[in-house]
């Protein structure tokens, strides 16, 4: 495949030191990258700065203009995990950006799937909320662009180790995207019981899949391997984005959940497959993952899936 990779050092700019959401994160990826030599294969993509009708299409703008000036003053929590300084309103304009750029190459057909190694991530956040280290819904302002761009199926998957709260509810009513999430349950933010499954003409277009603590590659790789590949065909998506996130790794300090890196790999590569099968686009964004080493591990696995598919 042809893989566009969406990174700029302005993702550097939102960072406090001792937060495990910080700039660390993405200096460990691009520094694996590196050391894999795998840049020369990537068609790299600048993001863009998002405009503010963009990230409307997802959030109330009153709540965008308060992350506006709470940024403007110094910042500080915008809810007890989710901190914001002088230069995150900013990031967050590029990392909701990067997406759509990355959309837009995927359209234009310059690219077959594309990463986003952006930050802040995003799943968390709700129509006027910051949540869980999230300040935009990166994928589901990508979503509803697409839509707005004229797409009939947008497929998103979130395999974070926390489940997309901000994603499902974005479009809980909505038949025309798909949102499927396997997520640690019962754990933050709470949501993502078996039991929602949309509500209006967007029921049964929500598919959970909660998991125990401990779950490991042998669970992944039944949902991955078997449900996931099935629902897609049946739904039959003209585009796929996923929220990445990597934090479902075994050495993650912030989850329970017992993913080995290859399990990763399954989890990727099944996606993968199945885009491929379907002839269909795939824009992979960041979310999760907080142990350095893992974090660049399986990114750097993903980049070598994407590029072999």
């Amino acid at each position: 495949m042809r893989t566009g990779f969406v990174y700029d050092e302005i993702y550097l700019r939102h960072n406090r030191k001792n937060h495990p959401e910080n700039m660390d994160r993405l200096i460990s990826i691009i520094q694996e990258l590196d050391r894999n030599n795998l840049f020369k294969s990537l068609k790299r993509i600048k993001p863009r700065r998002a405009k503010i009708e963009e990230v409307a299409l997802n959030h109330d703008l009153a709540y965008i203009q308060e992350v506006h000036d709470f940024c403007e003053a110094g910042g500080g929590y915008l809810d007890p995990d989710t901190y914001a300084v002088h230069d995150s309103y900013e990031t967050a304009l590029y990392a909701v950006g990067g997406v759509l750029e990355g959309i837009d190459k995927l359209i234009e057909g310059e690219v077959d799937t594309v990463f986003c190694a952006i930050r802040p991530p995003g799943h968390h956040a709700e129509y006027a909320k910051a949540m869980g280290f999230c300040l935009f819904n990166n994928i589901a302002i990508g979503g509803w662009y697409l839509l707005q761009k004229g797409f009939k199926r947008v497929f998103i998957i979130d395999f974070d180790a926390h489940h997309g709260n901000g994603t499902q509810k974005s479009f809980y009513e909505e038949d025309r995207v798909f949102y499927f999430s396997t997520h640690e349950y019962p754990f933050y933010p709470g949501t993502g019981s078996d039991k929602e499954r949309g509500a209006g003409k967007g029921l049964g277009y929500t598919y959970n899949v909660p998991l125990s603590a401990g779950a490991g590659d042998d669970e992944y790789r039944e949902v991955y391997g078997k449900i996931l590949p099935e629902l897609m065909r049946q739904f039959k998506p003209e585009f796929v984005l996923v929220s990445a996130g990597y934090d479902i790794h075994k050495d993650d300090p912030l989850t329970y959940l017992n993913v080995s890196t290859e399990g990763v790999k399954d989890i990727v590569r099944n996606i993968l497959n199945v885009c491929v099968e379907l002839k269909v686009p795939s824009l992979f964004a960041l979310e999760g993952g907080y142990n350095l080493r893992a974090l660049a591990s399986c990114v750097s696995a993903t980049i070598e899936l994407m590029l072999e598919a």
